[in-house]
């Protein structure tokens, strides 16, 4: 194993462990058990079939919203709007599945496809402006949420009709609700959605290392004056991996509206899907095995916070600070790599002095 692979499997592993030692610090100042806290939140995540389900369940968005943030890191773009996209996806896929009654077969696709393409066209408009008008695609994406929470909750309000700030649930023939994947983790709310997850990872790796386009991609994202002179086109490549970004995180709102919640709700904030994606997409160093393994722990750590509050008396917070802190020391990984090195330093001039 050379040593770029080796630091990036190392850094993320000691950024977790660092962020669980931060986490057991801020449990002993607030005069709690970090042994009893960790018992419960391990036992939440994996600790019998139903924890396993609802952790599966939870990453498949993460794996999405991760997928999307990860996409745009490789092609050199900063995609911080896929909060916004996951919230247009899941009304689009939403939509479809209330208000069209085809066979399953057509519907579920149908449905798929409209939250992809919707969140494409949204995420279309940043990558538009930096293109063209070299609009930094932060701060549009960014401002883009703010207008998809509110057009989302107007949409529900005005098109697709709300009863106490919910759509009436989706129809079955869209629904990826599986009563074989639930009974077999007794019952959580487990579904399809997390195999699509797994295929959409495997897409993922084949567009940017197995294609020409992914090529271009990655290359535009290297060093985009380079590649101009080689003779691809930069304004074609920064839309066309917005557009793309877009889609992956499009299917992460497809996932709560057909898969776990068959409908959607009024909301005041933001879902946090697709903020966790760029944690995820951090912890898992943009590549696809990583950034599926990324959202099963960040989705196991949510789900146990929920156990760690009722085991331990913990509040379920503390888990946000353990998540923050493995995402601090993560995006602090050349201060891992300067350790390691000054440390293999030291042991080579201990020998040559010997």
């Amino acid at each position: 194993m050379n040593k770029l692979n080796f630091n990036r499997l190392l850094i993320p592993l000691l950024s977790i462990l660092m962020g669980l030692l931060v986490g057991a610090i801020v449990m002993l100042i607030g005069g709690y058990d970090p042994i009893r806290g960790f018992s419960s939140l391990f036992d939440g995540m994996v600790g019998s079939p139903y924890a396993i389900g609802e952790t599966l369940r939870a990453a498949a968005p993460l794996i999405f919203s991760g997928l999307a943030v990860a996409f745009a890191f490789r092609t050199g773009l900063f995609n911080i709007g896929v909060e916004g996209q996951v919230l247009i996806g899941w009304v689009a896929a939403v939509y479809v599945g209330i208000n069209f009654d085809l066979p399953m077969f057509i519907h579920l696709p149908l449905a798929l496809l409209a939250a992809m393409f919707a969140a494409a066209a949204w995420a279309f408009v940043p990558g538009f402006l930096k293109a063209k008008f070299h609009v930094h695609e932060v701060i549009t994406s960014i401002m883009m949420n703010y207008i998809a929470l509110y057009t989302t909750n107007a949409i529900l309000r005005s098109v697709i009709g709300v009863t106490n700030e919910r759509t009436e649930s989706i129809n079955d023939s869209a629904s990826l609700a599986s009563p074989w994947l639930q009974e077999m983790t007794q019952f959580s709310r487990l579904h399809w959605g997390v195999l699509v997850a797994v295929l959409a990872a495997i897409v993922y790796y084949y567009i940017l290392q197995r294609t020409t386009l992914g090529y271009e991609l990655r290359a535009v994202g290297f060093n985009k004056h380079a590649s101009q002179y080689a003779g691809m086109s930069v304004n074609r490549n920064i839309i066309l991996s917005f557009v793309i970004s877009g889609m992956f995180a499009g299917l992460a709102g497809a996932m709560e509206g057909l898969g776990t919640f068959n409908g959607m709700t009024l909301s005041a904030s933001f879902t946090g899907v697709g903020f966790d994606g760029i944690a995820v997409a951090l912890l898992g160093a943009n590549t696809a095995v990583g950034v599926v393994l990324a959202a099963i722990l960040f989705a196991g750590l949510n789900i146990g916070g929920l156990a760690m509050q009722l085991g331990a008396n913990i509040p379920s917070e503390l888990v946000k600070v353990i998540i923050a802190a493995i995402v601090i020391f993560v995006a602090s990984g050349y201060a891992f790599n300067y350790v390691i090195d000054k440390f293999k330093g030291n042991r080579k001039k201990g020998v040559e002095k010997k």
